[in-house]
């Protein structure tokens, strides 16, 4: 099914928006949905807006101003899910990690199946603990037998994430992951026009911390103004729980923040928070529905941070 994407680009005080429309999976050619490949087409047209929608003061204007971007790792700053999936796996076979269901082999989470896992659940505790209570609680060399107590369950859990992460992080340090296209420059630009930046990310900090320093360089990274992960907030997206604790350490108003996802699940928990979003999709969430966001884009590459001013402050007049 196609969504029909809408970026806006108008300026702020213009009688009518252009409104540039873009599905990314309109030329969709696939053999499967491991692969997917799409060339996505852009057609522009204009809408006029009712008089009143513009009508504003420069007192609200200025209280709209972009004043923190605050970007997601995963996806986003680098496109990891891949290599997410590949931690996982080894994980479960390091531990011989076998499921009731399918016990002749270690659990291996295939692409297509990641694929709609990490765009319904959060973080990588929430996403075993789904699956093997959908699945049945495994046997491993953690135990034997399967666990059948909380305490046994939530430590058979922990052993695992925290073997993942470890092998996740040597995956990173190997030196063939690159960020995203774009992303370094519009950190850059975000910077030089005085604006506050932050990374908000649902998983666990150290693997974070590691990709943050590997890929946009330790300079960038000391030199955010908010940097918060999955271990510091109790509820992961698509709670808004993260953006809303970053705009309060941030010293700003929800809704002078813009965040860059590129999820549903991240979507909806900037939304949560009352902050406008952006959506740089990756081939795993071309397809999902992105109605809330204000612009949808493939990648970065020609992306400006005055693009990014327009597109809050065309917003709210378009409101």
């Amino acid at each position: 099914m196609l969504h029909t994407k809408l970026q806006f680009t108008a300026t702020t005080m213009a009688s009518s928006i252009n409104l540039l429309i873009s599905p990314p999976n309109s030329q969709y050619s696939f053999c499967s949905r491991n692969s997917l490949f799409f060339s996505p087409s852009i057609t522009t047209f204009r809408r006029t807006l009712p008089s009143k929608s513009l009508s504003i003061s420069a007192s609200s204007s200025s209280t709209t101003a972009l004043e923190a971007l605050i970007f997601d790792c995963d996806g986003v700053i680098l496109e990891s899910e891949h290599l997410h999936r590949q931690a996982y796996n080894d994980a479960f076979s390091h531990f011989n990690v076998r499921c009731p269901d399918n016990d002749d082999e270690p659990l291996n989470w295939s692409l297509e199946f990641y694929d709609v896992l990490q765009n319904q659940i959060g973080g990588g505790k929430p996403k075993m603990r789904w699956y093997f209570k959908e699945h049945g609680w495994p046997s491993s060399t953690i135990f034997q037998h399967s666990p059948e107590d909380d305490n046994d369950r939530a430590k058979l859990i922990d052993t695992l994430q925290d073997w993942k992460t470890e092998r996740y992080k040597e995956i990173i340090k190997s030196g063939t992951v690159e960020p995203r296209p774009g992303v370094l420059r519009l950190m850059d630009e975000a910077k030089a026009a005085g604006k506050m930046l932050a990374v908000c990310s649902a998983a666990t900090k150290s693997s974070v911390v590691l990709c943050l320093e590997n890929l946009i360089g330790l300079d960038r990274f000391h030199g955010l103004d908010c940097f918060l992960a999955g271990d510091d907030v109790k509820e992961k997206k698509p709670d808004p729980s993260i953006y809303i604790t970053a705009a309060k350490k941030l010293g700003v108003s929800e809704s002078n923040c813009l965040v860059v996802e590129d999820s549903v699940i991240g979507l909806q928990a900037a939304t949560g928070a009352g902050m406008s979003c952006v959506i740089t999709y990756t081939s795993s969430t071309a397809d999902q529905d992105f109605k809330e966001a204000i612009a949808i884009y493939p990648d970065l590459s020609d992306v400006r941070f005055n693009d990014l001013e327009s597109l809050l402050q065309d917003v709210v007049v378009a409101k």
